[in-house]
């Protein structure tokens, strides 16, 4: 039987690997070929043993060889729970290298989102949304790629690496298109579970058929690698019990290999009876009796080792082994000859002098299986100390502290609270998470246990908002949330209540909490939080609810938050109820301090949150008021990207800054915007109430440029139809789908949308004809059909929108009325309809009447002033009508 063999130079691991190897070349080859060619990404997968790991050096080899930048990073089966540990490992050596300012000009506006995650920069002030580091991690890399081109990145042993690195390297692959970058990842199949599992699936899916799937060694690959190691006169029987013995695992075989070197026995058929008990002080219980064999000094270091974990240095083993730096010289020397421990590769990663690392992660694994569990409780302990003790942080102690054995510890409560606050600051709630559940289980003294069950309602409100609601419930049912701490707890669970769909249950905490306190601040703070809901959620109009918040609004002069949280929700409430703009207006203005928002009320500060301040701009987006409403849903994306948000708080700023450039009539922008919310809106999950509002709104907007097919499949994709949520969305979604299906061809469900539209208005009191357009649609709708009833809608219509008193408002009932009527008192109407809407801020809508009226008065400037008006909106369908009229005239302006 011809023996398969390596390639030269390469390692006992690599046989039988020629074809992976030839892939991982021409992988490196095609990278240094061409700067502009796409990334490409490589999964090896195989169990333990296989030879992930040589592959991964021979791609190493290979790169350097061709003169690439290689960095690399290793998972760790006990370092899965620190945050960030795997891509700061990747990364921070080349960020290191650079100067500080060097640095912080490459990450630009990322410096400071990302630069904690990476340790590399002190956190700010408040805690990063996870979903903006990790984009700020991706853009790094990004920037990172281009400068050190050609750039290989190798992670060995994925299934281990923590979750915030797997959320960054699945959101990285998935955007190789336009950057030249090679990425190997080597992961064993199975094992992981939960988010990890999906993150690692997302990598898989992106790689595709670039997975390669490691098999064992053949029987003659193992005889050719038993000849080479030991000799040419290894016999046949010899090497045919290599092969069962180790079942063709590489790893397993050259380690079988080295000890039968170190045996002395010759490798003949008489011999291959040793080979089975020998195998077997390889892994598991034959490992431990093969370390025992070494000494107790040993041993314990060795068990040392295993508990850091990474990092491993002498002076911080020797202290967590209890023993003097020169024994735990000598015991890592012993170890390093035994092939247990050994020297990292500085070529993978810079490393400090005297650093040790296990020779395989299974023998790192089999040692820590090893130790007793209350000795591994114990030094876990230990080892919090000694890694606190060297300046590395409570974050860092954390994965120790959690496995300290709960008794009540007070001291240790407040380190895993802190260690909680430090991966909050970094953008890792998961890990804060993972801290406050361990300090809960000591469990903490009565004084404070409520305090902390209020930390993890924090950590989890937006990650996990039902058990946000457990933990906030528990906490305001025992005694130590008093004050301030007790109204921000019961405001954060109502946030959490509606976070997970329970609105109605959010209006009745916050209203039974007000209930118990005096008149006061903070009682008003929690009326004003409890209309928030109620404005938010109002499936039936209550007119006492009405009533109730214009008597306390009235009381309010802007003196505090609270005061002026109260104006902007009765300017609200008004302003859907259709009652006067300039009385809408003055109540909203009164909420602002000198035409700005108050300090304590910004966008991203956490006492009153979005929906307030979503609520003022609104206000005055639907009363005319657009540069307010413009100034605020700039300062909203602004702070957002700012603060590096990048979840559902920017995937709203950008629907409603979509919403304010489609009432000025910027199209083409607002279509922009809008994409860019609903795709941060996908990140966040699908039925939310901003997924609503980005989805609403770009379809209003496809339907305004004249875009039918475009607006059909948005809505089709992204489920635009019933059910609709309970919350109110802006503009109304179901007079935007009426909308949609009357330009699709389907007249009756696009009637019958419009009449279900009509029903929820009046059951809500939404009579603002901006916000709610039902009525001039549907009589447009019905005007052949049912030209009476047309009549009488298009004339409500023009009453709301006089009570309204907007331009906007009056402008549109007129072209509604005006598209009813026909000769002379159709031209009057629309004349009307174009002089109203030329005073209004919605260029759209004034393109409109100028075209309408144009046509039907056969006036060459009127179409000519409305086409200017088309084209400068994006409104191509307009354009289409103006341009086709103009053809009718004789009179199409050559440019």
């Amino acid at each position: 039987m011809t023996e398969v063999r390596p390639a030269a130079a390469a390692s006992a691991s690599l046989w039988e690997r020629d074809a992976e190897v030839a892939v991982l070349a021409q992988a490196v080859d095609t990278l240094c070929a061409d700067r502009s060619s796409s990334g490409h990404l490589l999964v090896l997968r195989g169990e333990a043993g296989l030879g992930k790991t040589a592959l991964l050096a021979e791609t190493r080899r290979i790169a350097e060889a061709r003169n690439c930048t290689v960095w690399s990073a290793r998972g760790g089966e006990t370092l899965r729970a620190v945050p960030f540990n795997v891509v700061r490992q990747l990364l921070q050596p080349a960020l290191l290298s650079l100067l500080p300012e060097e640095a912080r000009e490459y990450l630009g506006d990322w410096y400071d989102i990302a630069g904690p995650a990476l340790g590399i920069a002190e956190p700010g002030e408040g805690h990063p949304d996870p979903q903006a580091v990790c984009d700020g991690l991706v853009a790094a890399v990004r920037r990172l790629a281009r400068r050190y081109y050609p750039l290989v990145l190798l992670i060995d042993d994925a299934h281990w690496a923590d979750l915030e690195t797997l959320r960054w390297l699945a959101a990285f692959v998935e955007r190789l298109d336009d950057l030249s970058v090679l990425v190997v990842v080597a992961r064993r199949p199975g094992e992981i579970k939960g988010d990890a599992a999906h993150h690692l699936a997302t990598i898989g899916a992106v790689a595709g058929p670039s997975v390669t799937s490691l098999s064992a060694l053949t029987p003659a690959a193992v005889a050719g690698l038993t000849r080479a190691t030991l000799g040419p006169h290894a016999d046949g029987a010899f090497c045919r019990e290599v092969w069962a013995v180790t079942d063709g695992n590489p790893y397993d075989t050259v380690e079988l290999l080295a000890k039968v070197g170190d045996s002395g026995f010759e490798p003949s058929e008489a011999s291959a009876i040793e080979l089975r008990p020998l195998s077997k002080s390889a892994r598991g219980g034959g490992l431990v009796a093969r370390l025992e064999e070494l000494g107790v000094d040993a041993t314990r270091f060795a068990m040392a080792a295993a508990i850091l974990g990474v990092g491993i240095s002498i002076d911080e083993a020797a202290r967590l082994a209890v023993m003097e730096r020169d024994d735990a010289v000598r015991c890592a020397e012993l170890l390093r000859t035994a092939r247990i421990l050994t020297d990292p590769d500085p070529a993978a990663a810079p490393v400090a002098e005297g650093d040790l690392e296990f020779v395989h992660p299974l023998i790192a694994t089999a040692v820590y299986d090893s130790i007793p569990g209350s000795l591994r409780t114990a030094m876990h302990g230990i080892a919090a100390q000694v890694v606190t003790d060297a300046g590395k942080g409570l974050a860092a102690a954390s994965r120790h502290l959690i496995q300290v054995h709960p008794e009540g510890d007070q001291e240790l409560v407040e380190q895993l609270r802190g260690a909680a606050g430090e991966h909050l600051a970094v953008g890792a709630p998961d890990a804060a998470r993972r801290c406050l559940e361990r300090a809960l289980a000591e469990p903490p003294a009565p004084e404070v246990h409520a305090q902390v069950l209020y930390d993890l309602g924090c950590a989890t409100l937006l990650t996990a908002p039902a058990k946000t609601v457990d933990h906030l419930r528990t906490a305001l049912a025992m005694t130590g949330l008093d004050g301030d701490l007790r109204v921000d707890a019961v405001i954060r669970l109502s946030q959490a209540l509606m976070h997970n769909d329970q609105l109605g249950e959010a209006v009745r905490t916050v209203e039974a909490e007000a209930a118990r306190h005096a008149p006061g601040p903070a009682k008003m703070r929690l009326q004003a939080v409890q209309f928030m809901w109620e404005g938010i959620h109002a499936e039936v109009a209550s007119p006492a609810r009405s009533d109730r918040l214009a008597r306390l609004a009235a009381t309010c002069a802007g003196r505090d938050n609270s005061e002026r949280a109260l104006l902007i929700l009765r300017g609200f409430d008004a302003m859907t109820h259709g009652e006067n703009a300039e009385e809408v207006i003055e109540f909203c203005d009164r909420a602002l301090v000198n035409g700005r928002l108050a300090p304590g009320l910004g966008w991203t500060d956490p006492q009153w949150g979005i929906e307030l301040l979503m609520m003022l701009a609104s206000s005055y987006a639907y009363t005319d008021r657009l540069d307010r409403a413009d100034t605020l849903f700039n300062e909203a994306v602004r702070a957002y990207e700012s603060a590096g948000w990048s979840g559902g708080h920017t995937s709203l700023a950008h629907a409603y800054l979509g919403l304010g450039l489609r009432r000025r009539g910027r199209l083409k922008e607002a279509e922009e915007s809008l994409r860019k919310s609903l795709v941060l809106a996908e990140r966040v999950g699908r039925g939310l109430p901003l997924y609503w509002s980005a989805t609403c709104n770009l379809v209003d907007v496809l339907l305004a440029r004249g875009h039918v097919d475009e607006a059909w499949r948005v809505a089709e994709e992204f489920d635009f139809g019933p059910p609709y949520p309970s919350t109110i969305v802006l503009p109304d979604p179901r007079s935007v789908r009426g909308r949609l299906l009357l330009a699709v061809g389907r007249f009756k469900d696009g009637v019958n949308e419009l009449e279900e539209a009509e029903k929820a208005a009046a059951a809500r009191g939404h009579l603002n004809p901006v916000m709610v357009p039902w009525a001039v649609d549907l009589a447009r709708a019905l005007a052949t059909e049912d030209p009476a009833r047309a009549a009488r809608l298009a004339s409500e219509a023009r009453r709301q929108a006089e009570r309204l008193g907007t331009d906007t408002a009056i402008g549109e009932a007129l072209r509604c009325a005006a598209a009813l009527e026909t000769g002379q008192r159709a031209v009057r109407l629309a004349q009307q309809a174009a002089t109203y809407l030329e005073s209004s801020p919605c260029q759209y809508e004034h393109a409109a009447a100028r075209v309408e009226y144009g046509v039907l008065a056969r006036s060459v400037s009127e179409l000519n002033r409305g086409l200017a008006l088309a084209r400068t909106c994006g409104a191509d369908s307009l354009v289409t009508t103006a341009e086709e009229a103009l053809k009718g005239l004789g009179a199409l302006d050559s440019d």
